[in-house]
């Protein structure tokens, strides 16, 4: 069942003029605009930036703008009338159009820079002009900042056109990425697990660009042919957009001496960070007698704790990132940029949805990635403890930790799925290789699980082959074993079973799910998205009959290897 205490909040906002009184522009207001920055926004065609925070940008609306879908679950947390998402001058702003909005909201939005570096290694050659400077926001800008009930929140479009980072891209994104995009948040926000939120989703009836894609069937790597796409725009939510390449870049710069202010630029948006991410964690009230190192030695510790733990819990509902560079890594510890994600159906540690990720960014080796993410934040954030030496002996100590605080936080979490009391390195190393060996479904095996069975006849479910003697006798043994353990808590049997199924979801958003989803909006059919967004904003929940038919099972065959379905080498 949904949370029924959003279901009584009363909306309190109706109208985008109600909205726009709730408009707080603090990243705008307190940081640095690119001096070399039109006011107006006109500012769209690939260039270098060498300081500020953000380039002020006007959106560049999609044509002719349809409604597709929005967030009923986060409307009704925000306080929204689910009729706003349908208004005209509701669409009209989330399609990219701020020419005609109400004071005090702001007819110009924002784009930020930021670095790249890849599994830990700094790269420049990526941006156009092969200094770094061009490497950001290509096609995200932000357009809103708002108090809402007491909490801020940052609204960006997804799509909504060039930048100066666009490094030459349209800025545009395809219906497809979209809707992949919108249902993606609001699943992984059902599954209790840190990420930006959806708002809205709108499509264009006229505009379309090409793209490559794969042609029906195709079972090749990388796409096969160009198809034109509808251009959509995807309004994604969070308290902030601030990434660890974000950081990064004004660290880069600090540590390079680039310009006469880089020091107090990287001062300025670190500190900018801690209040709009860790304000709850680094007191606002003790704020005035905390050094600026020691702030950063808090923010570092705090980094670590939400990124190991939302690591595990990616791993744990079987998500893979794809694409886990610096400057895909929130800097708050949630999830952001659903590119070429993937949830793992078949178990393989080395499952990885986008072709160019290899296998550093692959699913068993996401906690590594993270490692070398946390140490490009470390390393980012040493200019500002330069004159500390304690400071910057406890940033390294928090820096040299990572590994440990991410596995004790993996085996939590694994101990929580099998229902043990604590983690069991025999049992768990086992099953591993009994999953690999058996071709065995990831959600199903562990939702079937939870319900403690007494014999394997349950858990085949799960299995994409038979068994062969051998094997069936390895997996009774430790299933035999595992309910030893489990039965030795003084817990009962059905108490373990709740506690599992709450960590083990019975729904993920399947890519042979979205496909279908995506393909029929692109003839204006939206029902199938709509359907999605229902299911999968319950995944724990026991659903009806015909969901469980539909939504539980294994991944057809005729859906294996086959190119957008399996893999895919860019989500555009």
């Amino acid at each position: 069942m949904k949370n029924n205490l959003s279901q009584k909040i009363d909306p309190t906002v109706s109208t985008l003029e109600q909205l726009a009184k709730c408009a707080d522009y603090s990243f705008m207001d307190t940081l640095n605009s690119d001096p070399d920055a039109n006011l107006d926004g006109v500012d769209h065609a690939p260039r270098e930036v060498f300081r500020g925070h953000y380039v002020p940008v006007k959106p560049t609306p999609i044509e002719n703008p349809e409604y597709v879908a929005h967030s009923k679950d986060f409307f009704q947390e925000l306080g929204f009338d689910d009729s706003m998402a349908e208004s005209a001058d509701f669409i009209r702003v989330f399609s990219g159009d701020l020419s005609q909005v109400p004071e005090p909201m702001r007819k110009v939005g924002w784009a930020t820079g930021y670095a790249l570096s890849i599994f830990g290694t700094e790269y420049t050659q990526q941006c156009p002009f092969r200094t770094g400077n061009g490497y950001g926001d290509g096609r995200a800008m932000s357009v809103l900042e708002a108090v809402i009930k007491d909490r801020r929140w940052e609204m960006q479009l997804k799509g909504g056109g060039r930048t100066p980072y666009c490094r030459g891209a349209d800025g545009r994104a395809v219906l497809r990425s979209s809707v992949r995009e919108f249902l993606a948040q609001e699943h992984m926000h059902a599954l209790g697990i840190p990420t930006s939120r959806s708002l809205s989703l709108y499509v264009s009836k006229t505009e379309t660009v090409r793209r490559p894609w794969y042609s029906e069937g195709s079972r090749s790597v990388d796409p096969d042919r160009i198809v034109e796409e509808p251009v959509a725009i995807t309004t994604r939510v969070a308290p902030s957009f601030i990434r660890v390449g974000q950081i990064e870049l004004f660290g880069r710069r600090a540590r390079k001496q680039e310009h006469p202010n880089a020091m107090q630029e990287l001062e300025q948006i670190v500190l900018h960070l801690i209040d709009r991410e860790y304000a709850e964690v680094i007191d606002a009230s003790m704020q005035q007698s905390l050094s600026l190192s020691e702030k950063v030695v808090l923010l570092a510790q705090e980094f670590r704790s939400r990124l190991t733990s939302l690591v595990a819990n990616w791993i744990r509902v079987g998500y893979c990132q794809g694409n886990f560079n610096s400057d895909n890594t929130h800097a708050g510890g949630f999830t952001l940029d659903y590119g070429p994600f993937g949830f793992c159906e078949v178990f393989d540690p080395y499952y990885q949805p986008w072709t160019g990720g290899g296998e550093h960014f692959s699913f068993w080796n996401q906690p590594v990635a993270a490692q070398r993410n946390f140490e490009m934040f470390c390393t980012a954030l040493r200019p500002l403890l330069e004159d500390e030496p304690a400071a910057m002996k406890k940033l390294d100590d928090i820096r040299n930790s990572f590994a440990q605080v991410m596995r004790d936080e993996m085996e939590k979490m694994f101990a929580a799925k099998l229902g043990l009391s604590q983690f069991d390195a025999d049992l768990f190393s086992e099953l591993v290789t009994l999953m690999m060996k058996t071709s065995v479904d990831y959600t199903i095996f562990f939702r079937e699980l939870s319900a403690m069975p007494d014999d394997m006849r349950p858990l085949k479910k799960s299995f994409y082959s038979d068994l062969n003697e051998d094997m069936e006798k390895r997996w009774s043994a430790w299933l035999i074993n595992w309910k030893s353990q489990v039965t030795n808590s003084p817990d009962t049997l059905d108490a373990i079973s709740a506690q599992m199924k709450r960590v083990n979801p019975k729904y993920s958003l399947r890519e042979w799910l979205l496909a279908p989803a995506y393909q029929q909006a692109a003839s204006g059919n939206y029902d199938l998205i709509r359907e999605l967004q229902d299911v999968m904003t319950q995944p724990y929940a026991e659903q009806s009959i015909e969901v469980e038919q539909k939504y539980y099972r294994l991944k057809p065959v005729e859906a294996n290897e086959l190119g957008g379905l399996s893999h895919m080498s860019c989500s555009s």
